[in-house]
């Protein structure tokens, strides 16, 4: 092709949020040429909307934590059905990337004898998440940027070129990889502003894209999260992980219609924002799971003991894992106890004074007083859930991030496993950060493996893949506007917080529908400033991933964390053993087949008690762990 910019380098990093930069700044310092691909602009990332914390056991609220009760808590906040080993590593390795932070600049608040201060957050036993008041994600990635920037004076200074070995590509987006021989060999895409083609040589990519938000009608996500990275992967031939876990965040702004879905931060109920329906009831006492009786309190007065001294009380109800907190609040709106535009009221003015408040949650005070003329510091907020994360993922390595496929892995949001069925607040921060940096180690040393070996791009697949990206341009008849907005109304209808099959069913038939209409989805003008064509481009990854969504929950005929089924509102142990993972079949359609989850390890088995374990784990599990125990003793009695 003419038309074609080519560049070429060790290593492709796509997405340029949390997961991305921290992946980028390793593989920059294990000595490859790397590549960032910004969607949007560089800085405007995902990653900002992470507003509490990052969730790290440094102990400095409270010098019990440990990665041991980090570990317990990620495990039961996703229903064991987490990849044990990434949770592992997560807690373990935490710490580190946040004291990390620190030697790149990163300015946390701290605690009155110097210390990184550590807040609240639903799931976690103890004050946990590290913070910059509510701009916490802001922060990190205004240091990360800070650290690729200076990476870049660095080269500079040694080869006399900012961009030698490590250059940002902003606004623009790829559409595929390109594979040879199984194995990545590079990937192709277009700038959004001129619409010119760009093909990338590189036998390594890093997918760190975020989530599927917006295929949704309410979420807190921005638009460039319409599943691009689950989607590339899937064509390139890896694997989804349970892709029916979606949370649904508890607390979106309701009100006004034109900022509905925007995240108000779970660091307000950290901070002592209670719940309350239309009646002036704190329902969240009724909505305690049998699971967690006993850690959460009763009554409202000895949920206002535990502010006085969370050690010894039981913590306030508020601060249940999100997807019991989100079915609590729809439950609640369903019922006719809501607030008038369909939401319930948040409201921390009873419990900090105004000054306070405008000290510990700066963003929320000026969201709401200019979006929608509501001053926290005197009134309560109106919340509701809103899509704002999913849990599923590309399926990937613990240790390495690495896909079935050579040379691809995957970071951050877009990757599956660490969170299992739902994720605590502010353990994504800390996962970027984790595996964001294993990730950058994994391409180095696929590299170091493949030595002067490395796949090529074949002119074929690039011409396949322009022509695919052209299609748009033709007389056709259907608008890619109108059917996003069908696809978001029908997947937040039938396939959003609460499941039926019946309705996800009718989603199925929804999206071959939709399928088939987009087939003749056509634009008009030309490549340059085109937002119609971008969509149209979208909507291919985003009716691919939408299908995996719906026949997960399909299959998947139980209630765990962020997977509702009204009609098996349970639990089921045996499925607690059962991952679902979507693949393509060669004629492109998504195929869904079951596959065990990986193993808990004995040690990390024991570091729960057995009655809480028979709630979730099947019986040839806690036979091993009675097995293993009475080993133990054993062993001890003899010695």
């Amino acid at each position: 092709m003419t038309d074609l910019e080519r560049h070429e380098y060790d290593v492709i990093v796509i997405g340029a949020g949390g997961a991305g930069l921290r992946a980028a700044i390793e593989a920059r310092e294990q000595g490859l040429r790397t590549a960032v691909i910004c969607k949007s602009l560089f800085g405007k990332a995902h990653t900002v909307m992470a507003e509490g914390g990052i969730a790290a056991s440094m102990g400095n609220a409270n010098e019990k934590d440990s990665w041991q009760t980090h570990f317990r808590d990620t495990m039961r906040g996703g229903k064991f059905l987490n990849n044990p080993r990434m949770a592992e590593l997560h807690a373990k390795e935490a710490p580190m990337r946040v004291w990390e932070l620190e030697t790149y600049g990163a300015l946390f608040d701290r605690t009155p004898d110097g210390r990184i201060s550590q807040r609240n957050f639903g799931g976690h036993e103890y004050p946990r998440l590290a913070h910059v008041g509510d701009r916490t994600g802001l922060e990190l990635i205004r240091t990360l940027q800070q650290k690729i920037v200076s990476l870049q004076q660095e080269d500079h200074r040694e080869t006399g070129d900012y961009e030698s070995r490590l250059k940002v590509f902003a606004e623009l987006t790829i559409t595929d990889i390109l594979k040879a021989d199984g194995a990545v060999a590079g990937a192709f895409g277009y700038w959004r502003e001129s619409g010119r083609f760009v093909l990338f040589s590189a036998p390594a990519v890093i997918l760190a894209t975020g989530g599927i938000g917006k295929s949704f009608k309410v979420t807190s996500n921005s638009w460039e999260y319409t599943g691009d990275g689950h989607a590339l992967a899937l064509r390139a031939g890896a694997s989804l992980v349970n892709m029916e876990f979606i949370q649904f965040h508890p607390t979106g702004m309701v009100w006004p219609p034109s900022v509905k879905g925007i995240l108000v931060t779970e660091s307000v109920r950290g901070d002592g924002g209670v719940l309350r329906n239309s009646d002036g009831n704190r329902f969240m006492f009724d909505y305690v799971p049998d699971v967690f009786r006993g850690q959460y309190a009763d009554t409202e007065d000895e949920a206002d003991r535990w502010y006085e001294d969370p050690e010894n009380n039981k913590r306030p109800p508020e601060l249940l894992p999100r997807d019991e907190v989100a079915r609590a609040i729809n439950n609640e709106v369903k019922e006719g106890r809501g607030s008038p535009h369909g939401g319930v009221f948040l409201d921390v003015s009873t419990r900090l004074p105004a000054e306070e408040i405008r000290r510990r949650l700066p963003s929320m005070h000026h969201q709401f007083k200019e979006l929608a003329d509501v001053d926290i510091t005197a009134e309560p907020m109106e919340v509701g859930p809103t899509c704002h994360y999913v849990m599923g993922g590309v399926e990937v390595d613990a240790d390495t991030a690495a896909t079935s496929v050579p040379g691809l892995y995957a970071a951050g949001e877009v990757a599956g496993g660490m969170h299992g069925s739902n994720r605590l607040g502010g353990n994504s921060l800390s996962d970027l950060l984790v595996f964001g940096r294993r990730a950058g180690v994994g391409a180095a040393e696929y590299l170091a493996a493949l030595g002067d070996s490395r796949p090529a791009v074949s002119e074929v697949d690039v011409d396949r893949a322009a022509e695919t990206a052209l299609a748009p341009f033709r007389d056709a008849a259907e608008n890619p506007y109108t059917l996003h907005q069908e696809l978001q109304q029908k997947m937040n209808d039938l396939v959003g917080i609460i499941r039926r099959e019946g309705e996800v069913r009718e989603a199925l038939v929804m999206l071959d529908g939709l399928d088939e209409r987009a087939k003749s989805v056509g634009v008009e003008g030309h490549r340059q400033f085109n937002p119609g064509w971008h969509l149209a481009l979208d909507l291919r990854n985003m009716l691919a991933v939408c299908r995996c969504v719906a026949l997960a929950a399909l299959e998947r005929t139980e209630s765990r964390g962020g997977h509702t089924r009204e009609d098996f509102p349970a639990m089921d142990p045996q499925w607690r053993a059962v991952n679902l993972i979507c693949t393509l079949d060669d004629s492109d359609r998504v195929q869904l087949t079951r596959q065990p989850v990986p193993q808990i390890r004995q040690d990390l088995l024991e570091l729960f008690e057995r009655t809480e374990l028979s709630k979730y784990l099947t019986e040839p599990e806690l036979a091993r762990l009675d097995a293993g125990v009475a080993d133990s003793a054993q062993g001890s009695d003899q010695s």
